[in-house]
C-alpha cells in the first residue's frame, strides 16, 4: 500500500479507534455481560458518567501500544528487530510500579514476571516463555493488547505485521497469546487494503498454526454466526466453550479473543455496532474495546465516527502516555499517528516530513482538535460562545487550520488553549474519580520550558467586521500552585490578515508551564468572527534554574507548614530512583537508590545542544552526577564521580559504556559542581569549572533528550540543577 493520504487517515483512524475503544469500555472493565444489562443496559455510547468515572485516563492498553512501538525508533534494525531489543525498550521506558504495567505481582500479572526476567537479565524472548514463567502466566491477554502499532507500520502486508508482533507479544507472553497477537496484527495491516471480514480471518488465519486453540475458536464462531443472526446467542456459545471458566489465569487471552471475534463478525463493520457488541458482551472491555476499534478504525476510516454518535468530541482526540519519557506523557491522536507513519516511511526507506515543519499542533487531519479548548473569562451573557472546528482552508502551512468561532461581549475575553503540562482538573479529582484515573501513575513533565519560543501564525476570517486583538499566553504553576499567566506582546489582525507571533518565554524559575494559548481581547463590538490557528511549533533551547521555588518557606525541622505548599515543581520530575525526600528542610534535589542505578529527570526528549550542571554532594554512593539526553532510563549521557577515585563520561545504551575517565580525588559530604555538555557528537565534562574531559561518539550518538539527576548505590544532594 503506498503511504499517502489515505494511508495517513486510515491511521489515524486506528489511532482514534483503540483510544475510542478504550475509554468507552475502562469503566466497566472486567463486568459480566450479565452484570452490564443489569445496571447499564446495552452500551450504545460513553456511560463514565453514571459510574462516576472520568472520560479520558491513564490506561496500559494506550500507554504499552505506543511506548514499545518506539523501539523501532530507538533501533535502526527496523523489520529485523529482535525480541531482546523491544524488551529493552520495556526497561527504559517503563518506570517500575508506576507506570504502564498492571502491577500484580510475579506469577499473577504476566508483564509484572516479564519485567522482573528482564531486570534480572532474563532476555526476550525467554522473559515471556512458557518455560520460564508456565503456560498460565504466559498465555493471559497482555500480548493482544500492545499490538495494534506493529500493524499500522505494516499496511498490508499481514505477514510483516504478524511477525513483529509475534516478536513484541513474546517479551512478556507465548503460546496462544502470541497466536492471538499475530492474528489480530494480521487482521489490521491487511484491513489497510481489503474491507471483507471473511477475507480478513481467511488471510490473518495463516500467519498462525491451524491447530492452534486461536484458529478452532475463530472457526467455530465463523460457524455459529453462520447459523444464528442474534449476537448475545453466540456470545452464550463463547461463554459455555471458551469462558473464564475454561482457562486459568486472571485474564486469559481465549475468552477475549473470543469476543473480538464475535463483534468483528456480528458488526458488519459497522463502528457503532461493534463497540456496542463487543462491550456489552463484557470480560475485558477496555482491551477488546480497544483492538476491535483500531481494527474498524483502520478498515473504515474516519468516516466510521460519523453518524449519531459523537464519539470525537468528548476525547479531543487527548491521550496519556506516562513513561520515563514525561514530554511525551500528555499526547493526542494525531500526534502519535504521524510518529507511527514516520516509522512506516522509515521502514520503506523513505523520508517523510512532519506537517507544517514539524509544528507540535498541526491540525492537519479532519476533526482534529489536538487537545485545544475554548474557555470564556469574565463571561456575562448567554450568547457568548467560543466554538473550535477543524477546517480544510486559510492554511499558509499546510492545508487545515483550528477554526474558532467566537462571539465576545466588550468585557469578556476569550482564550483558545491546550495544556503542556499536569492539567489542574487532576489536582481536584476525588474519590472514585481520583481512584480511576491514577491507577497508572500519571508521571509527566513540561513540553515547553523559559527560553524557548513558541511560534504560532494566525489567519483572520475576510468577513470580520474589525480587527481583532490578539496575544499568547502560557499559565504556569506558582504559589501554592495556583496559575500566574505571562502573555506576549499584543498585535492586532485584520480581517483578512495573517500575523506570526515569535515569542520568546522569560518564565520564573520553577514555575512549571500547564497551558499555552491565545488570547482574544475584548472589544466594543458584540462580534461573531473567525481566526484560524494554523499552528504552534515550539523551538529553541531551554534556559532555566530547576530549584524549590522561592514560594515553598524552608521549615525547620519538625515544623508543620501554615499553608497549602506547592508541589508541581516537583511533579515536573520524573522519579525512577528508590527514595526522593520531601522534607522541606532538606535540600530540594536529596536522592537516593538502594542498589543500582536510579535517576530523577525532567525536560523534553527533543532537547538537543545545552549544558547541565548542578553542584552536588554525596553521603554515599558508588557513583552519581549530572545525566544530558535522556531518552529513557537506559539510554543517556552522564558524568558521574566514581567512590574508586575516578571521574568519567558514560554512555548508558543496552548497557554503561565509559566513554573517557580520569583520576579524581572523591570524598563523601563534599559538594563537587558537575557540568555536562553536548554539542551535536561532542560530550564534555567539566568539574568545578574546569574541563576534565571530552568525547566524540561515532557510534550511534545520542543526539537529544532530557537532562536528570543520577546516583547508583546511596544519596547525592543538590539545591539547583541548571540548563542553559
Amino acid at each position: 500500500m503506498e503511504l499517502g493520504n489515505i494511508y495517513q487517515e486510515k491511521v489515524y483512524a486506528g489511532v482514534l479507534g483503540k483510544i475510542i475503544g478504550v475509554y468507552l469500555g475502562r469503566p466497566f472493565e472486567q463486568w459480566t455481560h450479565d452484570t452490564i444489562i443489569q445496571r447499564l443496559g446495552e452500551i450504545n455510547y460513553y456511560v463514565n458518567d453514571k459510574l462516576n468515572k472520568p472520560l479520558v485516563v491513564t490506561d496500559d492498553d494506550i500507554t504499552g501500544t505506543f511506548t514499545f512501538l518506539r523501539a523501532l525508533k530507538d533501533y535502526d534494525s527496523l523489520l529485523d528487530i529482535e525480541p531482546w531489543q523491544i524488551g529493552q525498550t520495556w526497561l527504559n521506558y517503563i518506570v517500575e510500579n508506576e507506570t504502564i504495567l498492571w502491577w500484580g505481582g510475579v506469577g499473577e500479572s504476566s508483564e509484572h514476571t516479564a519485567y522482573q526476567n528482564l531486570k534480572n537479565g532474563i532476555l526476550a524472548p525467554q522473559s515471556g516463555s512458557i518455560e520460564q514463567n508456565g503456560k498460565i502466566v504466559a498465555e493471559q491477554i497482555g500480548a493482544q493488547i500492545f499490538i495494534d502499532g506493529w500493524a499500522m507500520v505494516c499496511p498490508g502486508d499481514p505477514e510483516k505485521a504478524s511477525q513483529l508482533a509475534g516478536k513484541a507479544a513474546s517479551v512478556s507472553h507465548d503460546g496462544e497469546a502470541v497466536n492471538a497477537a499475530k492474528l489480530l496484527a494480521a487482521l489490521e495491516s491487511y484491513a489497510f487494503v481489503e474491507s471483507e471480514v471473511s477475507k480478513l480471518l481467511k488471510v490473518a488465519k495463516t500467519f498462525i498454526s491451524p491447530e492452534s486453540k486461536i484458529v478452532k475458536l475463530i472457526n467455530d464462531i465463523e460457524e455459529w454466526h453462520s447459523l444464528e443472526k442474534d449476537w448475545k446467542k453466540t456470545r452464550k456459545n463463547i461463554d459455555i466453550h471458551y469462558g473464564y471458566h475454561k482457562f486459568p489465569g486472571g485474564c486469559h487471552i481465549i475468552p477475549n479473543h473470543a469476543l473480538i471475534i464475535l463483534s468483528l463478525l456480528y458488526g458488519e463493520g459497522n463502528f457503532n455496532q461493534t463497540m456496542k457488541i463487543v462491550n456489552t458482551a463484557g470480560w475485558d472491555t477496555d482491551c477488546n474495546s480497544g483492538n476491535i476499534g483500531c481494527l474498524i478504525g483502520i478498515k473504515n476510516g474516519l468516516r466510521c465516527f460519523e453518524g449519531k454518535n459523537d464519539w470525537r468530541g468528548p476525547i479531543g482526540d487527548i491521550m496519556y502516555c506516562p513513561t520515563a519519557d514525561g514530554s511525551q506523557t500528555i499526547t493526542d491522536a494525531l500526534t502519535e499517528s504521524y510518529k507511527v507513519i514516520k516509522l512506516a516511511n522509515k521502514i520503506r526507506g523513505q523520508d517523510f516530513q512532519l506537517p507544517k515543519n514539524g509544528a507540535r499542533y498541526n491540525f492537519e487531519m479532519p476533526g482534529a482538535l489536538q487537545g485545544w479548548v475554548g474557555t470564556i473569562k469574565n463571561q456575562i451573557e448567554n450568547n457568548s460562545f467560543i466554538h473550535l472546528t477543524n477546517v480544510n482552508k486559510n492554511s499558509i502551512a499546510g492545508k487545515r487550520t483550528l477554526e474558532i468561532a467566537y462571539q465576545l461581549n466588550p468585557n469578556e475575553t476569550g482564550k483558545v488553549f491546550t495544556h503542556s503540562f499536569f492539567p489542574e482538573e487532576l489536582t481536584k479529582l476525588e474519590g472514585e474519580q481520583k481512584k480511576t484515573f491514577f491507577s497508572y501513575n500519571f508521571l509527566c513533565s513540561p513540553q515547553i520550558y523559559s527560553g524557548q519560543t513558541i511560534e504560532v501564525e494566525l489567519i483572520s476570517d475576510a468577513n470580520n467586521e474589525q480587527a481583532v486583538v490578539l496575544c499568547l499566553f502560557v499559565n504556569a504553576y506558582s504559589v501554592e500552585d495556583s496559575k500566574t499567566t505571562l502573555k506576549s506582546e499584543l498585535k492586532m489582525l485584520e480581517p483578512g490578515k495573517t500575523i506570526k507571533f515569535d515569542w520568546v518565554l522569560d518564565v520564573p524559575d520553577s514555575f512549571p508551564i500547564t497551558e499555552v494559548g491565545v488570547e482574544i481581547c475584548p472589544n466594543e463590538k458584540n462580534e461573531v468572527a473567525k481566526i484560524y490557528l494554523d499552528y504552534m511549533k515550539i523551538s529553541g533551547k531551554a534556559s532555566t534554574k530547576f530549584l524549590r521555588p522561592d514560594h515553598v518557606k524552608p521549615l525547620a525541622r519538625g515544623e508543620v507548614p501554615d499553608e497549602k505548599v506547592a508541589v508541581m515543581w516537583r511533579k515536573s520530575w520524573i522519579k525512577a530512583c528508590d527514595h526522593w525526600t520531601d522534607r522541606s528542610w532538606e535540600p530540594a534535589f536529596k536522592i537516593s537508590n538502594n542498589k543500582g542505578r536510579g535517576l530523577i529527570l525532567t525536560g523534553s526528549s527533543e532537547w538537543c545542544d545545552y549544558s547541565v550542571s548542578s553542584e552536588i554532594n554525596f553521603y554515599l554512593g558508588k557513583s552519581g552526577g549530572v545525566a544530558a539526553r535522556v531518552q529513557g532510563l537506559q539510554r543517556y549521557y552522564a558524568l558521574e564521580l566514581v567512590n574508586d577515585g575516578t571521574l568519567r563520561l558514560v554512555k548508558v545504551q543496552d548497557g554503561i559504556s565509559v566513554l573517557c575517565q580520569c583520576s579524581y580525588s572523591f570524598e563523601l559530604n563534599r559538594s563537587y559542581k558537575f557540568e555536562i555538555i553536548v554539542s551535536g557528537s561532542i560530550i564534555k565534562g567539566k568539574i568545578n569549572s574546569a574541563l576534565m574531559l571530552e568525547y566524540e561518539d561515532q557510534t550511534k550518538p545520542l543526539l537529544s533528550g532530557a537532562i536528570g539527576l543520577i546516583v547508583e548505590s546511596g544519596t547525592i544532594f543538590s539545591d539547583v540543577v541548571e540548563v542553559t
